[in-house]
């Protein structure tokens, strides 16, 4: 699976995703900066965690504007797998890739420790290898993750299977406990959650890896 990482200034997760993707799939993904108008074809593109453009004005609210998410949006709307963590879940809800808005933690403070997560659903091209229902540790590190939503938006995505994963318990306020959401395609994932820090029992455990070899199976 040939993937891209796109890197924002202030990014700091992006070398995380592509050890993990290279580890995971073999490939070498292709790093891409936020400055570039195209780039190489992929089968899968990621946007990490950080703190893009110093978390200026809104989280990621700059990027989202940036020139490199006008290509990302157009592949994204083509059927491209497009995933973003954290910070770039942050930036999908700017684009309007994603629904919702992600406001500061509830507690005002910044959360960063390993959390237990359900997976809502199982029939996703990013969570096929999990089985409904399933509990998985994934940690979290940020300031950034409480998702808000109307009541339109979150009937809509509990009615269609757009909710992914939901927290076990409260840890910055998110409606509902939503840890990540699909879009109505299924094909664009954003998650505050880092399953990319948990590919491999050296990492503390293995609970993320099903994410991308859910992916890769899904796309052949």
């Amino acid at each position: 699976m040939k993937s891209a990482v796109i890197v924002f200034p202030g990014s700091n997760c992006d070398r995380d995703m592509a050890v993990a993707l290279e580890k995971i799939t073999g490939v070498k993904p292709n790093m891409v900066w936020h400055g570039e108008s195209d780039f190489e074809k992929v089968d899968f593109i990621a946007l990490p965690g950080g703190f893009s453009y110093g978390d200026y004005l809104r989280c990621g609210a700059m990027s989202a504007r940036s020139t490199v998410m006008k290509e990302v949006i157009k592949r994204a709307e083509a059927g491209v797998p497009v995933f973003g963590v954290c910070n770039g879940f942050q930036v999908l809800t700017e684009t309007g890739l994603l629904p919702g808005a992600l406001m500061r933690n509830a507690k005002l403070k910044f959360v960063c420790r390993d959390v237990t997560l359900k997976v809502e659903n199982a029939d996703s091209m990013f969570t096929s290898e999990y089985a409904l229902g399933q509990e998985i540790t994934i940690p979290v590190a940020h300031h950034d993750g409480n998702y808000f939503a109307d009541d339109e938006t979150l009937n809509r995505l509990s009615g269609e299977g757009q909710i992914a994963f939901t927290y076990a318990q409260d840890i910055n306020g998110s409606q509902q406990n939503i840890a990540g959401v699909l879009n109505g395609k299924g094909n664009v994932l954003g998650m505050m959650p880092h399953p990319e820090r948990m590919i491999e029992p050296a990492l503390g455990g293995s609970d993320g890896r099903a994410l991308f070899t859910s992916v890769m199976n899904a796309l052949g």
